[in-house]
């Protein structure tokens, strides 16, 4: 140990070899980055970390990277570090000490002051006190599952993530899984759905789903394309660093862009999709098997600038778009002793062929950008002549250093460029290669089984946001019977429907509105069909449109009925000797037949549900089929058991709904109970969903109406609905109740 260091090292009064062997190094660190009240703080500090009883490691990482990160968010933090890692030390949560501390640095480097750093502990610190948990009766505590989890991923979060959005997402998984500790184990480390659907939902940035139709109408007016644009995500796989491509599927993009060099998220989305057209313009598929993969590198860098200057020349304005996203090597950057550097020379190659003003001297660049643009000036060269002008240049250009596993990535990556799968045809394929135009592989198990789940946000009141994707409904049409049962119970209360009928009467509309100019049409339009005769004799152009129509004026809604199909409905009803299932079937078809005989457009469905993962929606009549036997039959078939998840529902339903082309849209929820299902712990919970569900409906202009068949349903039903409900305590009077509840409502 070097004198000058030596008080140093006694005041430190480490006994770890590893330590002592780092020492003078991270002091000579320390003392150039340090005050000397820094200095003295941080012995200090290292000494309690050695001290600790956790091993060498919390104190090296220390003594290592704490210049580092004072440089980067000020000395005046460490205070308020020491004090979060005491707290850790003397609760069960020991074990964290080090992933935090090794989270550190790129922590630092991502908050950039010490402000940030303060708020990010005390995020950090709630997440702990909520997470450790005590049994009753037991006076133990247990360390928090999610703790060490969280700093091993706190650099890949705050990459996507402000310090507000961090703490959102930690507070979702804190809230949810503060009981069940392999599932906080899976949410901090980014394993389970519900933790990349929180990440997706806080990310900053330009969101394609927002931009999706402005793009989608970029690629049809200037390039004549409309292909499907499908978002994939680069938030979970920082080793393979995702990038853009296109199949016979669509084009995939990055689900969010930041913007960067100057250029706007939107542009770098139209500058990727710029490139990727004009592959799919102007790239033909070449032979790749006699290419070695140095060479077939070349070709496709040489390929995307042809590319490019094709597509500049149709539109010169993407010189500037192109220009600031395409790194600018410096030519001197690789050490041809040390690394690999053909991506560095093929980069530079690049960058010349793009900007004439570029800075390199090296002859075979300058060369080669040369011949590039003397071929292009030829008549734009085809794909096999930029891959044998790509062969010529990792020829001239090779050196014996190319073969170092160590390869120069440095200002070489262009992201806004494909991975050029489409270049490449093969003779002779391997296991690792797949030909760009040979169909998607099926594996065993991936066929579609039915319709996939469309996934719904679920109402969290505690939060006051939304969980999302927290829903999965699954739809299908509903089992068929036998009609003849649904014609007998119309006929069991035929003198009921006798009285319907009359009511039914004043409600059509009466005024008739003269539909003109038609090609088709239930009358002949006189005057339209003379003059069309007297052009026809005179030599002019007749016109066809000869034929009226009429249609009602006065009534222009749409219907959906919904049914809470949930186990309760098995339960005989209240002074019958019927269920309270048979009774809503009756009064369904009495009022199918009355909404049928005024005309209205409508549908019906049945839900039920068994937990978040499988709520069912079954159709039982869609909007373009009549009321005949084979909805009939659906009816009579009808089901009931499970759950009451009615939110979800409700939404799906009115994914339908909100379609129909009519001034007014009714939802009827016809239930008997209250929202719940048996993954609901708080039963207030789905209560407060379906309350957010009716108004997001209306919203979208839809007016929500609620029949409820519970006799306790004062307690819950107006804080879903407000007034807008029905409560029926006599069940037996449902048939007659339903039909004459709908003519009140749209009379």
């Amino acid at each position: 140990m070097p004198e000058a260091l030596q008080s140093h090292w006694e005041a430190l009064g480490c006994g770890f070899p590893r330590v002592a062997e780092v020492f003078p190094d991270c002091m000579r660190a320390a003392q150039t980055a340090l005050s000397a009240e820094g200095v003295t703080a941080y012995i200090e500090q290292a000494r309690f970390l050695g001290k600790m009883g956790r091993g060498a490691e919390p104190i090296l990482i220390f003594l290592e990277e704490w210049p580092e990160i004072a440089r980067l968010v000020g000395e005046q933090v460490l205070p308020d570090i020491m004090n979060f890692i005491r707290r850790m030390s003397k609760s069960p949560n020991g074990k964290a000490i080090t992933p935090f501390l090794q989270s550190l640095p790129a922590t630092a480097r991502r908050l950039h002051s010490h402000e940030q750093l303060r708020d990010y502990l005390a995020i950090a610190l709630d997440l702990m006190e909520r997470t450790t948990s005590s049994v009753h009766g037991i006076h133990q505590t247990f360390a928090s599952p999610g703790l060490p989890e969280l700093f091993k991923k706190t650099p890949e979060l705050l990459a996507q993530l402000s310090l507000g959005g961090l703490k959102k997402w930690m507070e979702y998984g804190a809230r949810y899984y503060h009981d069940h500790p392999e599932r906080q184990i899976d949410y901090f480390s980014l394993q389970s759905a519900d933790s990349r659907a929180v990440l997706q939902r806080e990310r900053h940035g330009t969101l394609l789903a927002d931009n999706e139709r402005s793009l989608s109408l970029y690629l049809r007016g200037l390039w004549q394309d409309e292909d499907m644009l499908i978002p994939y995500s680069s938030a979970f796989d920082e080793l393979r660093k995702p990038v853009p491509y296109y199949d016979k599927l669509g084009i995939r993009l990055p689900d969010v862009y930041d913007d960067a060099h100057g250029v706007t998220g939107l542009d770098r989305y139209r500058a990727t999709l710029a490139h990727m057209v004009g592959h799919r313009r102007w790239t033909t598929a070449i032979i790749a098997d006699n290419l070695s993969p140095f060479q077939r590198m070349a070709a496709e860098f040489f390929e995307d600038s042809r590319v490019e200057h094709l597509a500049m020349r149709e539109y010169p304005g993407l010189r500037r778009l192109f220009m600031a996203l395409h790194p600018l090597p410096a030519e001197d950057a690789c050490d041809p002793e040390k690394e690999s550097g053909v991506r560095h020379r093929l980069t530079m190659a690049s960058r010349a062929i793009l900007d004439p003003g570029h800075p390199y001297r090296n002859p075979h660049i300058i060369e080669f950008a040369q011949r590039f643009h003397q071929l292009m000036a030829q008549g734009d060269a085809s794909t096999q002549e930029i891959c044998d002008l790509a062969v010529s240049f990792v020829a001239r250009t090779r050196r014996q250093s190319d073969q170092l596993a160590s390869i120069h990535f440095k200002d070489t990556v262009i992201d806004y460029r494909d991975d050029n799968r489409q270049m490449w045809k093969f003779i002779e394929q391997g296991d690792e290669e797949e030909a760009f135009d040979e169909p998607r592989k099926i594996e065993p198990g991936e066929e579609l089984k039915g319709l996939p789940p469309r996934h719904y946000h679920e109402w969290d009141y505690h939060a006051r946001s939304y969980r999302p994707d927290w829903v999965s409904v699954y739809e299908g049409l509903h089992p068929s019977g036998d009609p003849a049962y649904i014609d007998r119970l119309l006929a069991k209360h035929a003198a009921l429907a006798k009285h319907l009928k009359k009511m039914l009467d004043l409600l059509k509309p009466q005024d008739k509105v003269r539909i003109r100019y038609q090609e088709d049409g239930s009358d002949l339009d006189l005057d339209v069909a003379l003059r069309s005769l007297i052009d026809y004799k005179s030599g002019a152009q007749p016109d066809p449109r000869i034929n009226m129509s009429h249609c009602n004026n006065g009534r222009n809604i749409a219907v959906m009925l919904l049914l809470d199909l949930s186990e309760s409905l098995n339960e005989q009803a209240a002074g019958c000797d019927q269920t309270i299932l048979e009774l809503s079937q009756e009064a369904v078809s009495l009022l199918a037949w009355a909404i049928e005989k005024l005309g209205d457009p409508f549908a019906i469905a049945g839900f039920h549900s068994n937990t978040r993962h499988d709520v069912r929606y079954l159709h039982i009549k869609g909007y373009s089929e009549h009321w005949g036997d084979e909805t009939k039959g659906r009816l009579a078939a009808m089901q009931a058991s499970y759950s009451t998840r009615m939110g979800a529902a409700m939404r799906h339903a009115a994914h339908y709904l909100a379609r129909q082309q009519t001034d007014k849209k009714l939802m009827l929820i016809l239930t008997d109970g209250e929202p719940a299902d048996i993954d609901s712990k708080d039963g207030r919970i789905l209560i407060e969903d379906a309350r957010q569900a009716v108004t997001e409906l209306d919203q979208q202009g839809i007016y929500s109406f609620c029949i409820n068949l519970d006799p306790k349903a004062d307690e819950y039903v107006a804080d879903i609905f407000g007034n807008h409900y029905a409560v029926i305590d006599h069940v037996a009077s449902l048939p007659e109740k339903l039909p004459q509840l709908f003519i009140s409502l749209t009379k």
